[in-house]
């Protein structure tokens, strides 16, 4: 027998190279034949429940990689706490209503003006549900477990009962109402838009000063100057608001006389050029009310007003004011009982109360406005900035504020209980709390209703006598309709048949009835999401929400006011946001631009778990970056882990813990410390899944695998697990660590790592569960011997310090392997009682054949080239050997000894 043959080298089935893009379809497959999701979840049964609500991506088109950033994130929360023993299930959802579906089957070439609103909302729904099963198949590739066969979706008869009965019960409240103010209008989709569905893009607009001729009174012949962005709003023109708090002057200017704040007249007289103002006149804003002056386009006479919504930071100090089209217009109008003029319609055009612009579209209407202004004297300066604006986040085109008949929310009812549960939220990014806050502290009523057909009806219908029929009773009968029929059955059945029997109103004498054409916002939809907590017989509220940071003003925001209203509690105890993914050099992505990441393109030749591993490795809270480098440098990382886990479970091949496992008491010091470094990796590990912070989890994982195991246990081990006797003492201590610091591994990368993981606990050489997902995270055990790790730090210094000088003597090509060193080391008293304490053979833990210790003041390490004779089985160097070439141990161990 040669001597290489009674080496105990490594065997495992577990292989190097992971191959992961293909095999991880397999292990999803044996997954799935276990029914592994079920089986956790049932073992579970009983314990503490934690619920994290999955907010609903939309339906439409394939995942791209904030989606697989978020369902990643929310996938290591799920299978570490369900690896904690409590009860997680998993319900995935899916927000399917909404413009893009409807743009979606408009491109697809469907013309829906030559349907039925009903067939339309059909293909919709069919479309919807192609959508849905597409991104389903991609999410569960990323190596999610879930509730896949029983979704929530939006669509579902189920989840649109819930979602009119939160309607009706705010109703109930009396938090329900339609009123004409101004609202985001986006012409290009025909339709009020919601704040969430508003993103701003930069433009170029005219800024104009107009002035407006005073037409009554003691400053008849003055001019009042306004000065505007949106020419295009001046044919709404009802008033000029001043701030009665604010001091006017009149200045005269080549013999006109103009109006404005006398704050502003140094900056108004530079951008007109006035040559040589004087002041004429000065008087408080008050002293403008009731000023009466002609408008130019139209030549309607209108009113001064006065607001404190008009400051003297820009412009004039005196407001064009257009109720139809401005929040504070509208505001400041209602006060003086002014109309609400809205000459703009669905589409943007102007109608016939804007006169000779009729027809026009509102843009192409602002030169002409420009022109007229100019021909009639009244233009005193133009010019043309660019500015944020926003614009419809679908169409991705401008919006304007245009006054129409819309229902609302309210909020103003809600803040205060909306602001304290705020307070008693745990934001896990502490800026969260601060910023959702500020929105809500902001914000006004929530428009709730769409002009579009592919949405869940508003349940209202309409008296004889245009009263509007808000009964909860009513409501709920639509709702329970729907469930059994869908929401299709608004369109399809007749009032008589959607109305409770025998239904009477005193607004309908002739007992006839309209209902409502419009639609809900779809963040109505996803915001009632939390009422599936009650369907599904989870506890209200949720134990995490965990999205994007744009749903402050989205998701988070919408699910807070339906969940104060219904319930006067948040639908979340705690709240998790992530940034968003930029390509490499910190750019937002886009298909134009060529450079989006694909995470299906990721799954298919890297695998998944690689794509979870730099999910692990981003600091989330902020925007990440992925591109190629940084996935090459993520596969570098998981190679290591992988190594790992192969060197494990390759010297663990003759193990058995049931009969096997050394007690603590009777392991070596160094095995104890390489413990006690386990039970610290847990501790901090877990605090760090506890605070969501996966990175850190990243960060201590990967260290403690690359420098305390593979840099220093697994390589000075080798000479035992290989040389020594098979069933001594010191080899089975070994293996006993091996054993501890494999399963904890792989009990605390699964949620990271899940196929990595069930495929290196498949190919454990002894009896175990079904699926490493199976078994519990570790408890943290406490040791009295931490001693020890003192006398650890102070070996650590010698072995530093020794690792330096045999680095120097390879580099010199002086030896090859460190065995062929001897050591020289002088250190103090103290140091050396603790290494000496530790008991261990320093030429094998070191890795030298010999070594010497002496007394002195500080630490010196000496290195030479070691004399004596190469043992052919474990090649140490040693004083002697045998006619076979091997030094004592060896024989011995090849006596049986």
């Amino acid at each position: 027998m040669e001597l290489k043959d009674t080496l105990l080298l490594p065997q495992t089935s577990f292989e190097m190279r992971g191959n992961l893009g293909v095999r991880e379809v397999e292990f999803q497959s044996k997954w799935e034949s276990m029914d592994l999701y079920n089986r956790v979840l049932k073992q579970n049964e009983g314990n503490t429940p934690f619920v994290l609500h999955d907010g609903p991506p939309y339906a439409n088109g394939a995942i791209h990689i904030g989606h697989a950033l978020n369902k990643i994130l929310k996938d290591f929360v799920l299978r570490y706490k369900t690896m904690k023993g409590f009860y997680a299930p998993y319900i995935p959802g899916w927000d399917t209503h909404g413009l893009p579906i409807e743009q979606a089957l408009t491109k697809k070439g469907v013309n829906r003006k030559e349907m039925t609103v009903s067939d339309f909302r059909r293909l919709c729904h069919d479309y919807a549900l192609e959508q849905v099963k597409m991104q389903k198949v991609q999410f569960k590739r990323l190596g999610i477990l879930g509730e896949w066969d029983n979704p929530y979706i939006t669509l579902n008869p189920s989840f649109e009962a819930d979602q009119l009965r939160v309607f009706g019960a705010m109703a109930a409240k009396g938090l329900i109402y339609k009123g004409l103010k101004p609202v985001y209008w986006s012409p290009s989709s025909e339709s009020a838009l919601a704040e969430a569905e508003i993103e701003y893009e930069e433009v170029t607009s005219p800024s104009i000063y107009v002035a407006f001729e005073v037409v009554e009174g003691p400053r008849k012949g003055q001019k009042l100057i306004i000065w505007t962005t949106t020419p295009w709003t001046l044919p709404a023109n009802l008033a000029i608001s001043a701030n009665p708090t604010l001091t006017y002057v009149v200045v005269q200017n080549q013999g006109t006389q103009y109006i404005v704040a006398k704050s502003l007249l140094e900056k108004v007289s530079s951008v007109l050029k006035f040559e040589n103002p004087i002041v004429v006149d000065t008087f408080p804003g008050t002293d403008l009310e009731f000023v009466k002056y002609t408008h130019p386009l139209n030549g309607r006479i209108c009113p001064v007003i006065l607001g404190e919504h008009v400051t003297d930071t820009d412009g004039t100090g005196l407001v064009h004011t257009a109720p139809g089209h401005g929040e504070d217009d509208y505001n400041v109008g209602k006060k003086y009982n002014l109309d609400i003029l809205v000459p703009v319609d669905d589409r943007g055009m102007f109608t016939k109360e804007a006169l000779e612009f009729e027809g026009i579209y509102y843009e192409k209407a602002n030169p002409l406005i420009i022109e007229k202004l100019q021909n009639m004297g009244n233009l005193l300066h133009v010019s043309y900035f660019k500015h944020s604006y926003p614009h419809d986040w679908r169409t991705k085109k401008p919006i304007i504020f245009r006054a129409t008949p819309q229902w609302f929310a309210s909020i103003d009812l809600l803040k205060q209980p909306l602001l304290e549960e705020i307070k008693h939220t745990n934001w896990i990014q502490k800026w969260g709390e601060l910023r959702i806050h500020n929105m809500i502290k902001d914000r006004n009523d929530w428009c709730i209703s769409r002009q579009r057909a592919w949405g869940v009806p508003i349940p209202v219908f309409y008296a004889e006598n245009g009263e509007a029929i808000l009964d909860q009773a009513v409501i709920n009968h639509v709702a329970t309709i729907v469930e059994e029929k869908g929401t299709n059955a608004w369109l399809d059945l007749d009032v008589k048949d959607l109305l409770p029997k025998g239904f009477t109103h005193p607004g309908s004498p002739n007992g006839i009835f309209k209902k409502e054409t419009d639609i809900m916002d779809v963040w109505f939809d996803s915001g009632s999401s939390h009422k599936l907590l009650a369907r599904r017989g989870l506890s209200y509220p949720a134990d995490l929400y965990l999205e994007g940071s744009d749903q402050y003003r989205g998701w988070f925001n919408s699910s807070l006011i339906t969940g104060v209203a219904l319930y006067g509690k948040a639908p979340y105890k705690a709240v998790v946001s992530h940034g968003f993914v930029l390509d490499k050099d910190g750019r937002a992505m886009s298909k134009s631009l060529g450079n989006t990441t694909d995470p299906l393109k990721i799954t298919s030749e890297m695998g998944a778990d690689i794509l979870r591993l730099w999910v692990s490795s981003v600091e989330y809270a902020s925007d990440v970056r992925i591109g190629d480098q940084l996935m090459k440098q993520v596969s570098e990382s998981y190679r290591k882990i992988r190594n790992t886990f192969k060197f494990l479970l390759s010297n663990l091949f003759d193990f058995n813990p049931s009969t096997d496992l050394v007690p603590y008491n009777q392991l070596g010091s160094l095995d104890k410390v390489m413990l006690h470094k386990l039970e610290d990796l847990k501790q901090g590990v877990y605090e760090s899944f506890d605070q969501f912070r996966f990175d850190v989890v990243y960060r201590q994982v990967n260290n403690y695998m690359i420098n305390d195991l593979s840099a220093f246990y697994l390589d000075y081990t080798k000479d035992i697990l290989y040389v020594e006797s098979q069933k001594g003492l010191l080899r089975r201590s070994v293996q006993t660590v091996l054993y501890e610091q494999l399963m904890t591994l792989l009990k605390v990368l699964n949620p990271i790592l899940p196929h990595t993981t069930s495929e290196a606990y498949w190919a454990l050489p002894f009896e175990h569960l079904d699926d490493v997902y199976l078994e519990k995270m570790p408890e943290v055990n406490t040791y009295s011997d931490r001693h020890l790790d003192a006398a650890f730090e102070d070996f650590m210094r010698l072995r530093d310090e020794l690792l330096k000088q045999l680095e120097d003597m390879r580099k010199n090509k002086v030896i090859g392997k460190s065995l062929e060193a001897g050591v020289k080391v002088t250190l103090p008293k103290d140091m050396r009682n603790h290494i000496e304490s530790l008991n261990v053979s320093l030429t094998q833990v070191l890795m030298v054949s010999s070594i010497e210790l002496h007394l002195g003041e500080s630490l010196n390490v000496e290195t030479f080239v070691a004399e004596g004779h190469k043992c052919e089985r474990c090649w140490n160097i040693v004083a002697k050997v045998d006619e076979q070439h091997v030094c004592p141990r060896c024989a011995a161990v090849l006596k049986g000894e």
